[in-house]
């Protein structure tokens, strides 16, 4: 388990950083002013989609139906579903891509009040519509990586989505060479998204053809196509509860200006640790916990349960801390370039602070999730997020008007705990989620040694008073070092407080087991 969560984790923590590449040329090209906000707003809306539909959380209907099939009725029943799936999915996403491009000016209406009668309007329509071909791909996209996480090949599935970024940063760097103005600059990125979702289908569909993992390809309306669905559209929006949670923000963000900029640029850096952790351990926990529920194993439930919660924990509490400690001298460095000037800056890491405190709950929820999942539940997932939601915008209307955008993350934050809370308590009544006493022992330690991590980095950065105005490449240094030495620091307190044996780190991470990891 820990090998399959450090591979996604690793393919994620390289798209993410890819992804701040992109983000940085992005922000040089068009700042923080109305032709951004346009930008961002139909890519969070495609964004949204996009975390929708892959980064495994079309794993929580496809994996276990998948599996199923396979033990009980064969490899060719399980590849004659999945190309009913694939099929499917396929065409209703193309009909879906044509009728939201038809519908897009209401869409953004009621996406982005707050743009109404603005020049923002219609630069978010045309923007959105010219990103809308990647709907079309992702869905295929996303099948296929279930396909390859139900057999334990966790590789292609985590590089795939390098590629999207790879073009996106290509085109960016290229515009911002150009000098092209931000509007038209806008406009070929927009496009440019499009290209990239059919880049990373094209990369997924060689190992899945060839592997015959999905055949006959074919569009069915069948009961098990029927109830697959059923189950397939609560957890694809339960599981992206997080990007639903910042595009409430953004609605009533759109009311101030520059705040959607802020808004999203704060989020992309609570991605980094919430895809390698929260999404990573979801994308692992599925599997396993599918087939010990199918082979009504309750220890390697119980097991499976615990260990995913320590991993959470062990690894979301210091990024949280560091986030917030941190939040003024990573947006700085990362950001402040171009246009995005110091006041974006100061207004991005207050932000980033209050949303890095719900980014515990984002991963707690990616924990406990798996647990519903695997035993075909995913309507109580999704009643616990719109739950969420409803609480994060009465919230976010309340504390914007207070406290502008830093008030609006906090709600955010507020949002992701109530759908914890609500998930947590459904779990511990449902089916009596539990950890063992091994999680009881670390879990106090963890917290520990997060609390005396994040009181490292609080005095270390008091103690460089120079980052601000430095040059960026010496600002970028120091904070490397910085964060470097608050990773060690972390892990030698694991190693001091016994959280961690080396000998036995060592031995999980080279050990032979069933699991293919192979591309």
């Amino acid at each position: 388990m820990i090998r399959s969560v450090l591979t996604v984790s690793s393919g994620t923590l390289a798209s993410r950083l890819l992804g701040f590449a992109r983000d940085a040329l992005t922000a040089a090209l068009l700042g923080a002013g109305p032709v951004a906000d346009a930008f961002l707003m139909a890519f969070q809306l495609i964004n949204v989609i996009r975390r929708m539909l892959g980064e495994g959380a079309l794993n929580a209907a496809l994996v276990p139906a998948w599996m199923r099939l396979r033990d009980g009725s064969g490899p060719a029943a399980a590849a004659a579903f999945a190309g009913a799936v694939l099929g499917t999915v396929s065409a209703a996403l193309i009909a879906l891509t044509v009728i939201a491009a038809v519908a897009m000016p209401l869409l953004m209406r009621l996406l982005a009040p707050g743009f109404v009668g603005s020049e923002s309007l219609q630069l978010t329509v045309t923007d959105a519509r010219l990103m809308l071909p990647y709907l079309a791909f992702a869905g295929p996209a996303a099948v296929m990586i279930g396909l390859m996480n139900a057999r334990h090949r966790f590789v292609i599935p985590a590089f795939a989505p390098l590629t999207f970024n790879i073009a996106l940063i290509l085109v960016a760097a290229v515009l911002l060479l150009s000098h092209r103005d931000s509007h038209s600059a806008a406009l070929v990125m927009a496009a440019t998204v499009g290209a990239a979702g059919l880049l990373q289908l094209v990369a997924l569909a060689t190992p899945v053809r060839r592997d015959n993992l999905a055949s006959p390809l074919r569009i069915s309306f069948d009961a098990g196509m029927r109830d697959f669905a059923r189950k397939a559209i609560p957890g694809m929006i339960a599981n992206s509860a997080p990007q639903l949670l910042i595009v409430a923000g953004a609605i009533v963000a759109s009311a101030s200006p520059s705040a959607v900029a802020w808004l999203y640029f704060a989020n992309r850096l609570i991605e980094l640790p919430l895809g390698m952790v929260g999404v990573a351990i979801g994308t692992v926990l599925v599997p396993e916990l599918s087939r010990a529920f199918n082979k009504s194993d309750t220890a390697a439930l119980a097991h499976a349960e615990s260990r995913g919660l320590e991993l959470a924990a062990g690894l979301a509490l210091p990024a949280t801390l560091g986030l917030i400690v941190l939040s003024e001298p990573i947006v700085r460095v990362l950001f402040e370039h171009g246009a995005f000037t110091a006041a974006d800056t100061r207004a991005t890491a207050l932000a980033l602070g209050c949303l890095a405190l719900g980014l515990p709950a984002h991963i707690l929820i990616k924990a406990v999730s798996p647990a519903f999942f695997a035993r075909g539940d995913t309507m109580t997932p999704l009643l616990a997020a719109l739950k969420g939601i409803a609480v994060a915008m009465v919230f976010a209307v309340i504390f914007g008007w207070m406290f502008g955008v830093g008030g609006i993350a906090a709600a955010m934050a507020l949002g992701a705990w109530s759908n914890a809370a609500i998930l947590a308590r459904n779990a511990a009544a449902t089916f009596g989620f539990s950890v063992d006493a091994e999680a009881r022992r670390r879990l106090p330690r963890i917290v520990l040694a997060a609390l005396l991590m994040g009181g490292t980095l609080w005095l270390a950065l008091r103690s460089l008073p120079i980052m601000a105005g430095a040059h960026s490449i010496l600002q970028a240094a120091l904070l490397a070092i910085v964060i470097v030495s608050g990773i060690a620091i972390y892990t030698l307190l694991l190693l001091l407080f016994r959280v961690i044996d080396r000998s036995n780190m060592r031995a999980a991470l080279t050990r032979s087991g069933p699991r293919d990891l192979r591309a």
